[in-house]
């Protein structure tokens, strides 16, 4: 095939890797969190157009995101989510785990990991990995709703990784401004609905 008759890539912002007539870097804010947030994204969500996880991490100073299925061959970062000089926890749902919480008589420097995948994709990072399956395990307190009108959720009170993250902060630092962190979400959801058409949206998504 000659090379004027390859399709051209639409140019993409390297930052938010979205396309770049629809970057959503100018929205994306700089909350001053305390509690350090790791969220581990599994690679298959790296690409997903509806990526929430990067823009959690790019809208705190105090985040990582990391990008693997196996933690095994991060050995720093091992050592890090055994280190006991911070308080560590794993923000993940299940049947006996404490609700998030702050603390302040223990004054460690606070932790939270994030994992960021589908539902299948979140579990199979917990299976995979001993390290974060040793982790104390908190969850988030029931009866809160997602805006995130685009993904079908597993089960009520599902939220996105960015809605997850904002409202574990909402709970540790209540004091820090995180309404800001939503903005490029909502930004992307209604993007991705106006680029499907409202027509398609309500057919796909009826309840919605």
């Amino acid at each position: 095939m000659p090379s004027s008759d390859l399709p051209t890539r639409r140019p993409r912002c390297e930052r938010c890797l979205r396309p770049a007539q629809s970057c959503l870097c100018l929205l994306i804010p700089n909350v001053p969190n305390c509690t350090h947030l790791l969220i581990v994204q599994h690679p298959s969500e790296q690409k997903h157009a509806l990526n929430t996880g990067r823009l959690l991490a790019l809208g705190l100073s105090s985040a990582d995101l990391l990008i693997t299925e196996s933690l095994a061959g991060h050995a720093q970062w091992c050592d890090r989510l055994q280190d006991s000089s911070w308080r560590t926890e794993l923000l993940f749902p299940g049947p006996q785990v404490s609700i998030i919480q702050r603390d302040c008589a223990d004054t460690r420097p606070r932790r939270l990991v994030l994992l960021d995948g589908t539902w299948r994709k979140a579990r199979k990072l917990l299976h995979l990995n001993p390290v974060l399956q040793a982790l104390p395990r908190v969850g988030l307190p029931a009866g809160l709703s997602s805006r995130y009108r685009l993904r079908k959720a597993p089960e009520a009170g599902a939220l996105s990784t960015i809605e997850a993250g904002v409202e574990a902060l909402r709970m540790l630092e209540p004091d820090l401004l995180v309404e800001p962190l939503l903005a490029p979400f909502d930004a992307l959801i209604e993007g991705q609905i106006s680029a499907m058409g409202q027509a398609r949206y309500q057919r796909n998504y009826p309840t919605r």
